[in-house]
């Protein structure tokens, strides 16, 4: 059995705006080491091999075989064919109960998801000058003394009368008003559609903004506005456990009796206790049994993260953020590959499988309630700036309709403000930066299990073609199926033009439970288990329980995942056709695609 060795060192403190340090330094320090018996030393911190700056890292490693959530052709055209800048409403009043994916009747947290109308026009907000950096500290190495800051600003949080915006209950809200349907677009001319902030670009600037008014309120209420809000690093070996901080025994208000974690402000009652430490997270199934040894799923998880951050969206903006809302085929809104990947497993794992709704973190009606949310989406707010710096063509979408898009939120001052994509950019015009954490998983590139195994050729005769299946196919089975290549062994200048991309198109499924399927390319049927360290596992597609569109829950998205990397590795770059095979995990009963096809898509230069 895996064991976990843990130890102490200093925290973080605020940093001037002069002495900033890249995110992917290599001085830091640390409060906990994970170890997994003596072979897990491979992926310590203490290892130089895996502490990489980024000028030793091999840049073909990073910019080869480029993929994500797509669902057209162009993918470097993708974000600028758009419909409209998404703008929350003007009248906050103009408000509905959430009843959107997830049981109202058994919902624990309740579906009356409105802000206070105390106020009810916003005013454009103005970022304040900034003349000191609040430094946001991975939550694995918090001192004590930042610990009880943190839970003294959480606990004040939560003493505020409930109809005050800035109160837990309210903060909590404000995930389910724009994730379960309490909000339409009748400002965008379109009142049957709900806002949705999930499955496409809106999810990266409006949890960044969510996160801001939050940490700012936090700080206000116990008058340090340093205070940085911590990050769950769960992209770093030591960080894959869930904080301890989160469930630590509190002092009882009874002075006779027992410390008890439930007392603890950043206690909540429904997580999965399976899941508490020791356990070590699945970055790819959230909601495993954890049945891997530590070193499997450590090096599972840090593979997991080099697809999504590296492989799968270099220089591809639209893989990364995913595309912007199109009232006009909604069909074409796709989440990107941190949303649909890690951020959703990460939910899950913590959320409770034995509550109606998954609550809390398991369904994004209630997933606000739970201060492990916010860590968890601190750290998305950290890979967001991370992929930025990883290489000069990550850049943010620059499309009037992106930039343009709006959100309302209180302030730390209880004042109703909108804001906008355009202004949050820029961590350091907001007035935050993280402190350094090591980037482990820049080494962790898949590897081929079987090598010109040659088996899309000998499958032909057993498995169908693409052009014999009859769509849309069904994923309650494994489905196996032979798709044709555009062009065969594509020389080095070819693959700086385009990506070789594997599409499947409007997959559709329940909205209303965990959905997740794998993808494997040119897998040999051997006996042994194809993980996420192989070059044959392409990629998974997984949703946390949500809709949209007045209650349906049949949503519909799409995905592409790149081969070029593939089938370098697999020595399959000759091969006429790829052997695709789709594994369903998890509410895939009633799910269907509707098309395979594999097509070159243009690169950004």
């Amino acid at each position: 059995m895996a064991s976990l060795s843990l130890s102490a060192v200093p925290t973080t403190t605020t940093t001037s705006l002069s002495s900033r340090s890249p995110l992917f330094s290599k001085s830091s320090t640390h409060r906990f080491k994970v170890s997994c018996k003596s072979s897990a030393d491979d992926h310590s911190e203490n290892n130089p091999k895996l502490i990489l700056p980024m000028q030793n890292v091999d840049r073909r490693n990073m910019l080869l075989g480029l993929g994500g959530l797509y669902g057209a052709a162009n993918l470097t055209n993708i974000g600028s064919a758009l419909a409209y800048p998404i703008t929350a409403p003007e009248n906050i009043s103009n408000c509905v109960p959430a009843d959107v994916g997830f049981n109202t009747e058994d919902a624990v947290r309740g579906s009356a998801c409105c802000p206070p109308t105390t106020q009810t026009t916003a005013v454009p907000y103005v970022l304040p000058e900034v003349t000191e950096l609040r430094v946001r500290p991975a939550a694995d190495r918090l001192t004590p003394e930042y610990i009880a800051k943190y839970q003294a600003a959480v606990a004040a949080m939560k003493a505020l009368p409930e109809e005050d915006p800035r109160s837990w209950k309210q903060q909590g809200k404000i995930h389910c008003a724009y994730c379960n349907g309490a909000y339409s677009q009748y400002m965008n001319g379109h009142p049957e559609l709900k806002i949705q902030v999930h499955n496409n670009s809106l999810f990266f600037p409006f949890h960044r903004w969510y996160l801001y008014f939050y940490e700012r309120i936090l700080g206000s209420l116990i008058d340090d506005p340093t205070f940085g809000l911590p990050y769950w690093n769960w992209d770093n070996p030591k960080g894959m456990l869930l904080p301890e901080m989160l469930e630590a025994p509190y002092p009882n208000p009874d002075p006779i009796r027992p410390p008890n974690p439930r007392f603890n402000p950043l206690f909540d009652p429904y997580r999965n206790v399976t899941h508490l430490p020791p356990a070590i997270i699945d970055l790819d199934r959230g909601n495993a049994g954890g049945d891997k040894d530590c070193v499997a799923q450590i090096s599972e998880n840090l593979t997991a993260v080099y697809d999504q951050m590296i492989a799968d969206t270099t220089a591809n903006p639209d893989a990364f953020f995913g595309t912007n809302p199109n009232p006009d085929d909604p069909t074409t809104i796709l989440a990107g590959r941190i949303e649909s990947g890690v951020h959703s497993a990460v939910h899950v794992w913590v959320g409770n499988p034995r509550m109606a709704n998954n609550e809390d973190m398991g369904n994004f009606y209630s997933a606000g309630y739970d201060p492990a949310f916010y860590l968890l989406h601190s750290n998305v707010d950290r890979l967001w700036q991370i992929w930025n710096e990883l290489d000069i063509r990550n850049v943010n979408p620059s499309n009037d309709d992106w930039l343009n898009a709006s959100f309302v939120f209180y302030d730390e001052n209880q004042n109703l403000v909108r804001v906008y994509n355009r202004d949050c950019v820029d961590i350091e015009r907001m007035g935050y930066t993280f402190e350094p954490s090591r980037l482990t998983w820049l080494q962790a590139r898949p590897i081929a299990r079987n090598k010109a195994s040659n088996i899309a050729a000998m499958s032909v005769g057993v498995v169908k073609k693409v052009e014999e299946i009859e769509f849309p196919v069904k994923l309650d089975q494994t489905v196996k199926v032979l798709v044709k290549r555009p062009a065969t062994n594509r020389s080095a200048d070819d693959k700086k033009k385009a990506s070789e991309m594997l599409f499947l198109e409007e997959i559709k499924y329940n909205g209303e439970q965990f959905f997740q399927f794998d993808v494997l390319v040119n897998d040999v049927d051997d006996g042994i288990e194809t993980t996420r360290v192989s070059s044959e596992f392409a990629g998974t597609f997984a949703q946390v329980p949500h809709g949209l569109g007045g209650g349906q829950m049949l949503m519909s998205s799409g995905a592409a995942f790149g081969l070029t990397q593939i089938l370098e590795d697999l020595e399959a770059e000759g091969d006429e056709y790829v052997l695709v095979t789709l594994v369903p995990r998890e509410g895939a009963e009633d799910a269907t695609i509707s098309n395979i096809e594999i097509k070159l898509v243009p690169l950004a230069n």
